[in-house]
């Protein structure tokens, strides 16, 4: 008995010292962890519902008979659709709040505006029936992956094989709905959704990178695609390559320059073998092979 009391009497001491380090308000800051934040969990379980309906193979036995396809994707995109407006909602005001505590450190600010809760489930409405309506967009072009893989691998015995097996091509699909969301401002909510990929499959992709049609990454593992690389049509990576940033230069307030561009560029039908590194803000001209442990620094014509 005294010895439980003692154990309470410890976590209760280590608790009231650290409820000082938790903020939570409504704020960006390290201490952060008020109610706007996105919940991982459901963020993925909404992500795992859109890549049901992007790629149905094996998902479920609903999802290869014919007559019972459409009312698949119905109730996979229904969930998907309520749980990510909701976590996309809590996203939302980040995306405001990160500018004003630039601007805060700058000019010495402190006054937090409400942001009207109904605008930010408007917001979050309009963002989630934008990414619906890409959605078939994604799907074909998902079909163009699918078709590299197979093309460009002779191991690949089938496109089943291709779709139920290989690490890449689940990457791409993360990808291409998280690059969506990327385009459409929405902070937090895809790069939960690229590092849960990154941490299944083993490949980092930035949510910002621009990827093109028919992309096959080879192997997969350890491949990192910096947020603002370029990727032509017909690319292949194969496993280890890094397209990647040199430096970062500072803004006036001495924090890293958001947004501009630092990662390489590959135009159509450029191959990158294993672990291979191509850094700064270069081009790689079309149809251009880079070799097996290279860094390379410097632009390539076509």
């Amino acid at each position: 008995m005294a010895e439980a009391e003692g154990v309470n009497g410890l976590i209760e001491q280590v608790v009231e010292r650290m409820l000082p380090l938790y903020c939570l308000e409504v704020s960006d800051s390290p201490a952060g962890i008020g109610p706007t934040l996105p919940h991982h969990r459901r963020v993925i379980e909404a992500f795992d519902y859109l890549r049901a309906a992007l790629l149905p193979g094996g998902s479920s036995p609903e999802a290869i008979q014919p007559e019972l396809l459409g009312l698949f994707l119905q109730e996979r995109l229904a969930r998907a659709y309520r749980l990510l407006t909701v976590e996309i909602a809590r996203a939302l005001p980040l995306r405001w709040l990160g500018a004003y505590a630039r601007q805060e450190l700058e000019q010495g600010r402190r006054e937090v505006p409400v942001i009207p809760s109904a605008e930010v489930l408007a917001e979050a409405a309009r963002i989630t029936s934008a990414l619906f309506s890409h959605l078939p967009g994604i799907r074909e072009v998902l079909l163009t992956d699918i078709t590299a893989a197979y093309n460009g691998d002779p191991a690949a015995m089938s496109y089943a094989e291709v779709m139920l097996t290989y690490p890449g091509v689940h990457a791409i699909a993360s990808h291409r709905i998280a690059h969506e969301l990327y385009q459409l401002d929405v902070p937090v909510v895809p790069r939960i959704i690229s590092e849960y990929t990154h941490a299944q499959v083993g490949v980092d992709i930035h949510p910002g990178a621009k990827i093109g049609a028919s992309f096959f990454i080879d192997h997969a593992t350890g491949v990192v695609i910096g947020e603002t690389s370029e990727v032509g049509d017909r690319v292949k990576l194969y496993q280890g390559v890094t397209l990647g940033a040199r430096s970062f230069p500072l803004d006036e307030a001495g924090f890293p320059q958001k947004k501009m561009r630092r990662h390489p560029r590959l135009e159509d039908d450029v191959i990158v073998y294993s672990n291979a590194s191509i850094l700064g803000p270069i081009t790689v001209g079309a149809g251009s092979e880079v070799l097996a442990n290279v860094m390379l620094t410097s632009s390539r014509p076509p």
